[in-house]
């Protein structure tokens, strides 16, 4: 796994990372685009959605979308690093709690590579509520 990160439009408050496929994202300070510590969370919400998609399409589950609102704590002492760390997943269809149960409890404590990371670091716990 390669990425490469450059200064965006000559500002020096603004990045664009690039993976090996030619994918942008664009990191920021002061305002100008998303904080790496908020990307970090948004890839926890990316990778945890992608496996309770996966495998509530695997449970053959009638799954329309899901939504994940993160929330995090950090340390007020610099390295500035998260404590804890909450994702509540809003799971869209015809879905069977008890399936839409395994599937989030399963990503956070196997699948998901990187909330197995940050949980050497910080205290992660979700919940979810499934709607039609």
């Amino acid at each position: 796994m390669k990425i490469k990160l450059k200064t965006s439009d000559n500002n020096l408050d603004k990045f664009v990372g690039i993976n090996e496929s030619g994918h942008e994202i664009v990191l920021g300070m002061g305002g100008s685009a998303m904080g790496p510590m908020e990307n970090v969370l948004v890839s926890l919400a990316g990778c945890s959605t992608i496996d309770v998609v996966l495998m509530l399409k695997k449970m053959r589950q009638e799954l329309t979308a899901v939504d994940v609102e993160v929330t995090a704590k950090r340390r007020e002492e610099i390295p500035r690093t998260f404590t804890d760390i909450h994702l509540h997943f809003t799971i869209k269809g015809k879905v069977k709690e008890n399936k839409a149960e395994q599937a989030v409890e399963s990503s956070m404590t196997k699948y998901c590579s990187v909330s197995k990371m940050l949980e050497k670091a910080a205290t992660i716990t979700s919940s979810f509520e499934v709607t039609e």
